[in-house]
């Protein structure tokens, strides 16, 4: 089974929140996790705001910059291309999904296709969520808007 995370999921494989533990359980049970390659922008852009908003965690979330420094290569990346792009702007109409969202999906779908092995779609969006299940994918997370 291959794990695809968006953004939302990725997060709680470094940060303890709520569903962690259900995202690092699937995570061990990959045989791969995979992300769009967007995911590091959007993960640093998550981890910035964090340090602003609790200056108190700045170390824990550089801590954080510096494991997924480690592990990203060992991700399995899904590239930007456009065909991607044009694929995700139909999402985005389809399915009302904001720009990065449509990427992401566009990007677990591209994967879902080429891939001869199941995938698991980990987001926690609402939208993104029902869009994947739509799409066919299995999908993990409490969806909470």
């Amino acid at each position: 089974m291959i794990l695809f995370c968006d953004t939302s999921a990725l997060i709680k494989l470094y940060i303890k929140e709520a569903f962690s533990a259900e995202v690092q359980a699937e995570a061990a049970m990959a045989q791969a996790i995979a992300v769009s390659r967007i995911a590091w922008a959007e993960i640093m852009a998550a981890l910035a705001r964090r340090a602003r908003e609790n200056p108190v965690d700045v170390d824990a979330i550089e801590t954080v910059r510096a494991q997924l420094r480690i592990d990203w290569p060992g991700l399995a990346i899904v590239e930007v291309t456009q065909s991607l792009v044009e694929l995700a702007g139909e999402y985005a109409d389809t399915f009302a999904l904001r720009g990065y969202d449509s990427v992401q999906l566009a990007a677990a779908r591209q994967l879902q296709e080429a891939a001869s092995e199941e995938l698991c779609f980990a987001s926690f969006d609402n939208r993104l969520q029902k869009a994947a299940k739509v799409l066919g994918m299995r999908t993990l997370g409490n969806a909470v808007g």
